[in-house]
């Protein structure tokens, strides 16, 4: 695609990096294990002389079976039964009883199983480090003296100001010094419209620039950058290992020893009673093959690693395995208020002029934004914010004073206005008391508006609700069977104004900290599994006390990150029920992938045991049941596999225009 007018096309960073199958050397011994068969195959089949096949299945067995021996064996050294090391015994045993052809078979079904394991491993992984191909190899980076300077993009440090052209990417995260541009955050927000970007606003690594150029200084390590946190943070979630997989490996080593004792039983007893020693040690060997837990083994970590991988690749990152097993069994849901069921920015909701003010709507919102314009107070830029909204143009104000804890104060038009709490303006007005009741118990905190020392108006200030709160609420609902309890600081009155406004019907409000921990233990202490959701620090202790506890923001509050199991990097409060829903259909598959091994080790047991199972059979059970469990847990790499709020597929992200009090936050 051609660059727009004035805009460089992008610089040459990293294509996107496909998976190379042939690069994990799992694939290429099973493939020359592979080949060397199949050549061996038509040569045994039509006769050809035994050292011609012979040779080549020979090299078979070394190709396929070198290395899982290998591993097997130092296994074996730290007296622990590896069932690879089980499984080239029995290949061997095959051979060493005329069954060459057979024994060479296993080697290779079990060398393709390792690879396609290997694989599945490698694109759960190359699914997630793909976010690092966003990052640009090069930066320019500028000199003290204002001359610029290429460098590679790791080797910037905390203070470095970097130059963004036009369509480049960004370099490294940090603040814009100069500079006005529209960025394209969608791969770290996943917003479909760029952010308008100004002095003092954040940037981060890979975000691409629009058409405006830029001036950052960095103020994080590259290494510590969003990008580079969310691959490290899946990276060490993939590390770990789920309770089920803990018991199944536990279970595992017993299992194994058991098989062997049992193998040496089938072998010995028939032998001593007579059986042939070729009859004995085959039906033997076909038993050590049919009765290897393989499948069993790996029916758990693929489907949550894959599960992972597809929630990092939608914003939701789950920092274990662990994690990712607990997020299905909560059934109890407690939310934050403030910036996790809100967009945690005030707005002005109300403008209402008192009567002998001399004032409407219009005039009153003017006047108040007038006096706020120079504060840089959150409610301060509400005021402004709504009056732009409205296409009104405050006057200039003179004389300024912010008073803190009490409001503002400015001259406008030759009148002495004052702006703050009802606690904090003595003045009294027509309807006034009417006007602070019936905003208050809406929720509303409540700012008055003075004009030489007589309240004229009366704003009432409210956080709004994010456009996915109900939505979200009711999606809880649904996968709990109750709905979602509200834990908030904030006031009574605001916090059930919202609560009735998303769907909720329990609140506690009022709460300190330690309040919210001791509601989680409270929940607990019944047997409920509890699922916290939050954003700030205050959250951090009822996150690390819950059985599962998510943060909203993957820049913020390092606190809340830290004691968080799981984090939402996009600014979605949706896809938490979502990493839910994700979360029970991996579960759903962990059970099905142990339903099918158990029942492919039962049967082919049971033919072996009381009827004559042919090896090649077993051989071709017993691996095809290790390949289905695997692919069984690839499934949910796929983006369909990402469940939407109400348990469909997700929904298309909204093309409209960005409203002007939209935010974007990482």
């Amino acid at each position: 695609m051609p660059a727009l007018p004035g805009q460089r096309s992008l610089p040459p960073a990293r294509p996107r990096r496909r998976l190379r199958v042939l690069a994990l050397p799992e694939a290429r011994w099973a493939l020359a294990a592979l080949v060397l068969f199949l050549l061996a195959l038509p040569l045994h089949l039509l006769g050809a002389p035994g050292w011609s096949w012979g040779t080549l299945l020979l090299a078979t067995y070394v190709t396929g079976g070198w290395e899982p021996g290998w591993a097997g064996l130092l296994a074996l050294r730290e007296k622990t039964l590896d069932v690879d090391l089980l499984m080239v015994v029995a290949a061997l045993g095959a051979a060493a009883i005329g069954q060459v052809l057979d024994g060479a078979l296993l080697i290779v079904i079990f060398a393709t199983s390792g690879a396609l394991e290997a694989v599945a491993t490698a694109r759960t992984a190359d699914s997630v480090r793909g976010l690092l191909d966003h990052a640009p190899h090069t930066v320019t980076r500028l000199r003290a003296d204002g001359t610029e300077e290429t460098v590679e993009a790791g080797a910037l440090g905390v203070g470095d100001q970097i130059l963004v052209r036009p369509g480049e990417r960004v370099g490294g995260d940090g603040l814009v010094v100069s500079g006005v541009s529209d960025v394209d955050q969608a791969t770290i927000t996943g917003e479909p419209l760029p952010a308008a970007k100004r002095a003092g606003d954040e940037v981060f690594a890979g975000t691409v620039n629009g058409t405006g150029v830029l001036r950052v200084r960095v103020t994080r390590d590259p290494a510590d950058s969003v990008l580079a946190r969310i691959v490290r943070m899946v990276e060490e979630a993939a590390e770990t290992k789920a309770p089920t997989q803990l018991f199944i490996e536990k279970v595992e080593q017993r299992y194994s020893l058991g098989m062997v004792i049992a193998t040496l039983a089938i072998f010995t007893v028939p032998l001593t009673l007579g059986d042939p020693f070729r009859s004995a040690l085959l039906r033997a060997m076909t038993f050590m093959i049919v009765a290897s837990p393989c499948a069993v083994v790996l029916s758990t970590m693929p489907p949550l690693l894959s599960a992972i991988a597809n929630g990092a690749r939608h914003g939701v990152l789950a920092k274990s395995a662990v994690v990712m097993e607990r997020l299905g069994q909560i059934d109890v849901v407690a939310l934050d208020k403030t910036g996790t069921l809100t967009e945690g920015t005030p707005r002005v909701t109300d403008v209402r002029p008192l009567p002998g003010g001399g004032l409407d709507e219009a005039a009153l919102l003017r006047l108040a934004a007038a006096a706020e314009h120079p504060s840089e107070h959150p409610l301060a830029r509400a005021v402004v914010a709504a009056a732009r909204e409205r296409g009104l143009a405050p006057p200039t104000a003179t004389d300024f004073a912010a008073l803190p804890g009490r409001g503002v104060a400015a001259t406008v038009g030759g009148h002495r206005v004052r702006i703050g709490s009802p606690a904090q303006l003595t003045g009294d007005g027509v309807g006034l008391a009417e006007e602070l009741a019936e905003l208050a118990a809406a929720g509303r905190t409540v700012v008055v508006v003075e004009r030489d020392g007589v309240p004229v108006g009366v704003l009432g200030v409210a956080d709004r609700a994010r456009a996915d709160a109900a939505a979200t609420v009711a999606a809880f609902t649904a996968l709990t069977g109750r709905a979602p309890v509200l834990l908030t600081g904030d006031h009574e009155p605001a916090a059930r104004h919202l609560a009735a406004e998303v769907g909720i019907t329990e609140v506690r409000a009022g709460l300190l900290p330690q309040d919210k921990v001791a509601a989680v233990r409270d929940w607990q202490a019944r047997g409920h599994r509890v699922l916290v959701v939050g954003d700030g620090v205050n959250d951090a202790p009822a996150l690390a006390t819950a059985h599962c506890g998510v943060a909203m923001g993957g820049v913020g509050a390092d606190l809340t990150l830290e004691t968080a199991d799981a984090v939402v990097v996009r600014d979605e409060l949706a896809a938490v029920p979502a990493m839910v829903r994700l979360s029970r259909t991996a579960r759903r598959l962990v059970v099905q992938n142990l339903v099918i091994a158990g029942t492919f080790i039962a049967v082919l047991v049971a033919w072996d045991l009381f009827g004559t199972l042919p090896l090649p059979l077993g051989v071709a059970g017993h691996e095809g049941s290790t390949v289905i469990v695997g692919l069984n847990g690839l499934r949910l790499l796929r983006a369909a596999a990402w469940p939407g709020a109400d348990g469909g597929r997700a929904p298309e992200r909204r093309r409209g225009p960005r409203s002007p009090g939209d935010r974007v936050t990482v």
